[in-house]
């Protein structure tokens, strides 16, 4: 595994979710795009702010094969074969992402058809609708289409963990038959639209449905539509890469999947007509 990081601004030195970094390491050093190995599948990480240094570090140890960097500015993302959007706040994500000029690049990376994963905040930000936003509103990338709840179970000090059934997608990484989901001020997805597979859901607490007695008694936590993803969860804060090995796999399989349509669109030949439009050339019998 080739761990590597893009430097594009200049900043303070690495923090968790929640905090902001804009800068990096000198420890990894920078990337040159000539560097990256064309039988590694090449994962972004949004690393405007929040948790990207775990899923970073995640993606690292996924084994051979995967290129795990911290994107900082829209140039990045050309080089990326799939992005993850980590947990973090995201309004202060998105206010980043449009201060430096990103969020147009990433609504077009998710539009391209590019594997997408956004997780806590990244999956505010990719949904369609949000909503309990802060004053002023949200600025999505979308795309998802879902409705989510932003801070649906509550403060920071209401924050939990729990066991969710594995779905098939992640099973086939490993033998448990569930996974550990870690729910920090997290959101919950209120609405699916046709086309969206739910992955997992959650059943509310007694605790929680005293607190929320309008709420339902289960909400969506994890769905999939085609090459996005979204969790209400943080895979990259516990030992189990599953989730991260199984974003990689989805990866790997829609780059070759766009590697041979484009190949199979360069071996067609080409044929000139001079100029002539051959429907307007005489016909001799």
């Amino acid at each position: 595994v080739q761990a590597v990081e893009v430097r594009g601004i200049c900043g303070s030195p690495s923090s968790t979710c929640g905090n902001t970094r804009v800068g990096a390491s000198d420890s990894i050093g920078t990337m040159t795009m000539a560097q990256k190995d064309a039988n590694q599948v090449v994962v972004g990480v949004l690393a405007l702010q929040g948790s990207f240094a775990e899923h970073a570090s995640s993606l690292k140890r996924c084994g051979e094969g995967v290129q795990a960097v911290e994107v900082r500015v829209a140039a990045q993302l050309e080089h990326c074969d799939a992005l993850v959007i980590p947990g973090g706040e995201s309004t202060t994500m998105a206010r980043l992402a449009e201060r430096e000029g990103m969020a147009k690049a990433l609504r077009e990376f998710a539009a391209a058809g590019k594997p997408v994963w956004g997780t806590c905040a990244g999956l505010i930000m990719l949904s369609d609708k949000a909503e309990c936003t802060k004053q002023g509103g949200q600025a999505l990338i979308g795309g998802l289409h879902v409705s989510v709840i932003r801070n649906f179970f509550g403060a920071q000090v209401e924050s939990f963990e729990t066991k969710l059934p594995a779905p098939a997608c992640i099973r086939v990484q490993g033998d448990d038959d569930h996974f550990r989901a870690v729910f920090i001020r997290a959101p919950a997805i209120a609405d699916v639209s046709e086309g969206v597979e739910v992955l997992a859901e959650y059943h509310l607490s007694d605790v929680q449905r005293q607190r929320k007695p309008d709420a339902p008694s289960k909400v969506a936590v994890a769905v999939r539509q085609g090459h996005l993803w979204a969790t209400a969860f943080h895979p990259e804060l516990t030992s189990d890469l599953r989730w991260h090995k199984a974003f990689a796999d989805m990866a790997r399989e829609v780059r070759a999947a766009r590697a041979a349509a484009e190949s199979q669109s360069a071996s067609c030949p080409v044929h000139e007509s001079n100029g002539y439009n051959r429907m307007e050339l005489p016909i001799y019998e």
